[in-house]
């Protein structure tokens, strides 16, 4: 294994801001994401999961420098992204490559799945002509697609075959980092499970790093070496996939995974669901202190008044609590 992770984030901070009247005056701001640090490393998938609104999906397009970082730094390979514009940036876009939550939403209906595909192709001047079309038709063998499909609009396409053009386009230029936005939140269970084993088989074949964000913990348990749970913009903890399911640490990780179904009638019976009380707080307005304090059922005076740092208590295993 690499000695230097592939993706390092260091104390990320993205905030969006509100604006308000005529003259359109900045009256406020959403702090969508306020300093978060992790390392990707090659090879792995680092899961993500949190609440809606928590901030993962901006983390992802921050990475990709889709959103530009408020503050913080982003290291691909080593190389601060901050630094990186133009030309260079252009170059190393084709190694970090995405795949959009909806299916249906992220193909342009205008063009046909083939050229939808190798779009990634002529922009980066890869492929034209005849060696774009037979790179097109491999992608559409590796991501199990028959040939004949190249020609057809996505409108013929069911929610899962439009989500494999997509991780065709995704992998178009062979990146080393693929960011998967819940990439099978929009579809059906029994496809769910499908595309998921599609993406492991094409990692082990092209060696590539998944950032995995998903709301479904048991299928971020399948595929993730690591997972990181964010809350409200900040991280709760961040561990390798067997420890944070098997001991979770933070209370609001207990929480989440109490909600996982299990298929055991009896242990399911016996088990004792954690009911978050109150609302998710508003990232415009984030509570002082803890971030989970209004909801936490451990709360005491500490953490509204002082905010915990994410550190490690065991080898590898990050939480972000007063009382662990």
């Amino acid at each position: 294994m690499s000695t230097v992770p592939l993706v390092r984030v260091e104390n990320l901070t993205k905030y969006f801001p509100i604006k308000a009247g005529i003259l359109q005056r900045k009256v406020g701001e959403i702090k969508a994401v306020d300093g978060v640090s992790f390392d990707i490393w090659p090879g792995e998938t680092l899961g993500m999961v949190g609440e809606s609104g928590c901030g993962k999906t901006t983390v992802g397009r921050t990475i990709l420098r889709i959103y530009r970082p408020t503050s913080g730094e982003i290291y691909f390979d080593g190389i601060p992204l901050s630094s990186v514009k133009n030309k260079l940036l252009r170059q190393m876009r084709r190694r970090m490559q995405m795949i959009f939550q909806d299916p249906y939403a992220s193909l342009n209906p205008r063009l046909t799945a083939g050229e939808i595909v190798g779009e990634p192709l002529e922009i980066h001047a890869v492929a034209r002509g005849a060696e774009k079309q037979k790179r097109v038709a491999e992608l559409f063998q590796l991501v199990g697609l028959s040939r004949e499909y190249i020609t057809r609009y996505p409108h013929e396409f069911s929610g899962g075959q439009r989500q494999r053009i997509g991780l065709a386009r995704a992998l178009a230029l062979t990146p080393e980092l693929v960011i998967c936005d819940e990439p099978i939140a929009a579809l059906d269970v029994s496809i769910q499970a499908q595309i998921v084993n599609l993406m492991q088989e094409l990692q082990r074949e092209l060696n590539l790093t998944y950032l995995f964000i998903a709301h479904d913990l048991s299928m971020v348990k399948h595929i993730s070496n690591r997972v990181v749970v964010m809350y409200v913009g900040k991280i709760m903890e961040l561990a390798n996939r067997e420890w944070l399911y098997e001991s979770p640490l933070h209370p609001y990780t207990k929480a989440l995974l109490s909600a996982i179904p299990i298929p055991d009638p009896v242990y399911e019976k016996s088990r004792k669901r954690i009911i978050l009380s109150g609302d998710l707080p508003s990232p415009a307005q984030p509570p002082d202190g803890c971030r989970f304090h209004t909801r936490c059922q451990y709360t005491e005076e500490e953490c509204k008044l002082s905010e915990p740092s994410l550190r490690e208590v065991y080898p590898g295993h990050f939480v972000a609590c007063h009382f662990v």
